[in-house]
């Protein structure tokens, strides 16, 4: 199935794997709110047990520089995709409004980042990773 939409995670290429790992998966939490078809419906296995819904499309997860991630970055707030963001800064905080309030001090062309996730219009998605090559 082809999807309208895509969704895409980028990773600094310089972070430690557990870094990688960890920044992904808070990059996604994010993005499951990005709008509410974003999120497909709960499972159930045959004996019942429920599960949690997760994302209805594949998330593509590609590889960037430091360079490459601001490129990035500022592609998609010229687009408006909705985005989440990870930087440098948030791996020495240790709770939900200090990470905030350091996001909030540097201005958006001077963020320090090491991740970004981005969810849109499969157009302007590919748009704004042109030129990155998927994780590996």
């Amino acid at each position: 199935m082809r999807f309208d939409t895509k969704i895409a995670v980028i990773i600094r290429t310089d972070l430690a794997d557990w870094q990688k790992l960890n920044v992904t998966a808070f990059l996604s939490s994010g993005l499951a709110h990005a709008t509410d078809e974003i999120v497909g419906k709960p499972y159930e296995d045959a004996s019942g047990n429920r599960y949690l819904p997760m994302f209805r499309e594949p998330v593509l997860v590609y590889a960037a520089d430091a360079a490459a991630l601001t490129r990035t970055h500022a592609r998609a707030l010229t687009r408006g995709l909705p985005m989440a963001l990870y930087t440098e800064e948030l791996f020495t905080t240790d709770n939900e409004d200090d990470n905030r309030a350091t996001v909030r001090a540097v201005e958006a062309d001077q963020l320090s980042l090491v991740g970004l996730a981005v969810y849109g219009p499969r157009s302007q998605v590919d748009k704004v990773t042109k030129g990155l090559r998927l994780h590996g």
